[in-house]
């Protein structure tokens, strides 16, 4: 999460939070004076830190999340997490209906600035590894009915956002068949390869934005959108995020350590270590596919431009992964010829 500017002074959901802050204030003795913006978010939650003299810890974080923010699947994910042995935020007061909610703050040592700042050494490596251990334990937790399926018609609805909004929106290209084709097809096998691993608790956003150093370590944020899907999506949210990238063998080193202790642990990951990478590739393709569409209807619905700069990140994690594998050579050759009409847009890649 990023440093955001303050409110302006016409703001009436923080006038509401205030309030809602003020009548608590006593229990977790709360001095509003203190409430300033702890990050930003792609959404349109909004966090706050506040200095706090309770038992509680010498901060903590007001949540502004107006409805349809999910208040009530955060408390409830956070519940599951905790009992998986992650750290997580504990939620002290929510309102659900007003979208407020009051937790425990993890601190501002984020990965992304740790890894950032360290490199591909050991220091990031002992950081990947706590937080891989992490998943680990949040996969062994997984049983069935619990979240929401990360199905089919979910998988191929966050890739439509690519063509809708990166394509359409922002690069103003209009659908040919031929190239309809293509998508149908590459998003026909992302989601087959997805579908036929096995489907564990999945957090959706974990990646080093919204991981934490802290003890234990990491402290895990933003997880209210946490489904029952395919076992190596949090494994590629992780290492092929929009905000860093990594050397390839170092990114091996952590999928293969990754993958042995998954097996030790008894999680159902393939047994052929080939083909959890293509898995997790693949994976990581839909990903990357539906963050492209993201990021822009981010910028031309939400007004929020910085999100495009890096588009580039993306369209070349797409390309790589496309490249190696024959089932997705048109897709390649498409991904190629957008990243060319990209860099006449302004952007290099």
């Amino acid at each position: 999460m990023t440093p955001t500017a303050a409110p302006g002074p016409a703001d009436a959901r923080l006038d509401l939070l205030r309030a809602w802050l003020r009548s608590r204030s006593p229990q977790y003795a709360l001095d509003l004076d203190t409430l300033v913006p702890a990050s930003a978010d792609a959404s349109f939650r909004r966090y706050f830190r506040i200095a706090s003299g309770g038992a509680h810890g010498a901060t903590l974080i007001a949540v502004d999340a107006p409805p349809p923010e999910k208040c009530r699947e955060f408390a409830q994910v956070a519940q599951l997490l905790d009992e998986a042995g992650v750290h997580v935020p504990r939620v002290l007061e929510v309102d659900f209906d007003a979208g407020l909610m009051l937790v425990t703050d993890l601190g501002t040592q984020s990965y992304l600035k740790a890894l950032g700042d360290a490199g591909e050494g050991s220091r990031s490596r002992e950081l990947m590894r706590d937080a891989l251990d992490a998943l680990i334990r949040w996969q062994l937790a997984s049983r069935e009915n619990v979240l929401p399926p990360f199905d089919e018609a979910f998988l191929l609805r966050e890739m439509e956002l690519m063509p809708e909004w990166y394509l359409g929106r922002h690069l103003g290209r209009e659908l040919d068949t031929a190239t309809r084709g293509v998508l149908d097809r590459t998003f026909a096998l992302l989601a087959s390869s997805a579908r036929a691993q096995p489907q564990v608790f999945m957090l959706r956003d974990f990646m080093p934005r919204n991981l934490m150093i802290a003890t234990p370590n990491p402290g895990v944020l933003d997880f209210q959108d946490a489904v029952c899907g395919p076992i190596t999506y949090d494994v590629a949210s992780l290492l092929r995020d929009a905000f860093i990238s990594w050397d390839e063998a170092f990114e091996l080193d952590c999928f293969a350590w990754y993958w042995e202790r998954a097996k030790k642990a008894g999680l159902p990951v393939d047994p052929d270590f080939g083909e959890f990478y293509r898995q997790l590739e693949w994976m990581g393709l839909q990903r990357h596919i539906k963050v492209l569409g993201i990021f822009c209807r981010i910028n031309y619905r939400d007004g929020k431009p910085h999100y495009l700069a890096d588009l580039p990140r993306f369209l070349g994690y797409a390309s790589r992964v496309a490249h190696r594998y024959a089932p997705l050579a048109a897709f390649a050759r498409l991904v190629d010829e957008l990243r060319g009409q990209g860099a006449e847009t302004g952007y290099t890649f």
